[in-house]
């Protein structure tokens, strides 16, 4: 027998405590879904899209003890748990569910005399959505909405950390009665999970997570012909131009940074500043900082919660006290939200300059809150740096030269080009990386293409 524990990073205290699916149980979800998907990839994408409608409001009646019982799972403060619900959760899967029925559509060719001829797109089968713990909702929705639209049946398995947001799903859908088997939460360890993957009842596999599990997920799926969905690591960047509003460019950089305790798999990780700006916006910066509330998340006038372990806050520290020793200096540090929590998943926001590439802070995923800013010269040089990362999920760019903007972005190695923006997913534009941030794509029209399968009809009339 073997238990998962969800230990919350508020107090330490010991939340939930669930027992690991035996084989028989992984047997009897794979055995349902798969029965369930030849009767579920019949109905017509209008049902589906009313079975998802269904879901999404039983999610928003419930947003606020959702969002509750979130804070107590990962550390968010309780001001902005619910809005993952009611913000991004339901606007991803509206949108989705909005452009359903012309994505999902027949293709037709140019007509040729005597014959139809028209690609069909049909579901893969059953996805298995394997996703995190920093935002358990929105990395989800990507992904189960989605393949419910297509057709396919989904199970689903959350990071122990967030076990609670699995059984969420499950007990929605089984709310609004929806039909049994189509999608199923699962408690799994990761030897399960590989196991499943290898079975060929699993058609496709959505992962969201660290770059070393991608590739534990990518080899237990190596010697199988399924597609694998994966967002993985990054480090993504902010360029500040000299021609930025640069009031605004400090609060939504300082926001990009430090939201959710800078556990933002697209949050910004570094900046570089023009010199021409580069003081009055570190200053600007370093003030607008110093406004966070570090404490308890459950209290409404906390800014910034905990991280989700102690362990993930002392590897930020570790990359902190490595940069300082390398020459960096911290004009904001976590002093200066308290006492010393060292040891506790408390980690107050830092801010360092005097930083380069030879330091961690720059060039290895922090996913923590702390920021290194940089002064460069050019545009020339930030998109160097900016480019020089084994990771690519998005980039932003501070400026009011549109054309300028457009040019970087067309130089930059990036899956999502912000400008005058970012840490925010646009659920009608493909949502993608490069390098070692994965592959696959989730959310726009683009997003449906690995959920189904291309199927030709080539009808000769007699």
């Amino acid at each position: 027998m073997t238990w998962q524990e969800l230990t919350s990073p508020v107090d330490g205290t010991v939340m939930w405590r669930r027992e690991s699916a035996t084989s028989a149980q992984i047997e009897r979800i794979l055995a349902n879904a798969k029965k369930a998907q030849n009767s579920w990839r019949l109905t017509t994408v209008a049902e589906r899209v009313v079975w998802c409608e269904r879901l999404v409001q039983w999610f928003e009646a419930n947003a606020d003890d959702i969002g509750t019982e979130l804070t107590l799972q990962m550390g968010r403060p309780i001001l902005y748990t619910p809005n993952e619900i009611r913000r991004g959760f339901q606007e991803r899967a509206r949108y989705m569910a909005s452009i359903a029925s012309s994505a999902l559509s027949d293709v037709h060719v140019d007509a040729k005399d005597g014959f139809t001829r028209f690609v069909r797109r049909d579901p893969v089968g059953t996805v298995l959505v394997v996703a995190p713990w920093n935002y358990p909702y929105l990395t989800s929705v990507n992904t189960v909405v989605p393949s419910l639209l297509a057709g396919n049946t989904v199970i689903l398995k959350h990071a122990v950390q967030t076990l609670r947001c699995g059984e969420r799903y499950a007990e929605a859908w089984a709310a609004i009665g929806g039909p049994e088997g189509v999608l199923q939460n699962v408690h799994a360890t990761h030897d399960d999970i590989a196991r499943m993957i290898g079975d060929d009842r699993i058609d496709f596999v959505a992962f969201t997570g660290s770059v070393d599990a991608g590739h534990a997920i990518q080899r237990a799926a190596s010697s199988r012909f399924i597609g694998t969905g994966l967002e993985l690591g990054g480090k993504d960047p902010s360029y500040v131009r000299p021609d930025a509003d640069l009031a605004y460019a400090i609060a939504e950089n300082v926001d990009g940074s430090f939201f959710n305790s800078g556990q933002s798999c697209c949050g910004i990780e570094r900046i570089y500043v023009h010199a021409d700006v580069y003081d009055s916006f570190v200053e600007g910066f370093v003030t607008t900082t110093r406004g966070y509330a570090l404490g308890d998340p459950r209290d409404p006038s906390t800014t910034i919660g905990p991280m989700v372990s102690a362990k993930a806050a002392e590897k930020v520290r570790a990359q902190i006290d490595s940069a300082l020793m390398k020459g960096a200096r911290a004009l904001v540090g976590e002093l200066d939200f308290g006492a010393s929590r060292v040891g506790t998943p408390y980690l107050g926001p830092t801010v360092l300059i005097d930083v380069d590439h030879s330091m961690d802070v720059m060039t290895e995923e922090s996913f923590g809150p702390v920021i290194g800013i940089m002064k460069v010269s050019s545009d020339d040089e930030a998109v160097m740096l900016m480019n020089d990362s084994k990771y690519g999920l998005t980039a932003s760019v501070w400026t009011s030269d549109y054309d300028a903007a457009l040019l970087i972005g067309d130089r930059v190695e990036t899956g999502t080009f912000f400008v005058n923006r970012c840490d925010y997913l646009d659920p009608a534009l493909a949502w993608t990386g490069v390098k070692d941030t994965g592959h696959g794509i989730t959310l726009s029209t683009f997003g449906f293409a690995a959920l189904t399968r291309a199927k030709s009809f080539h009808v000769k009339h007699q």
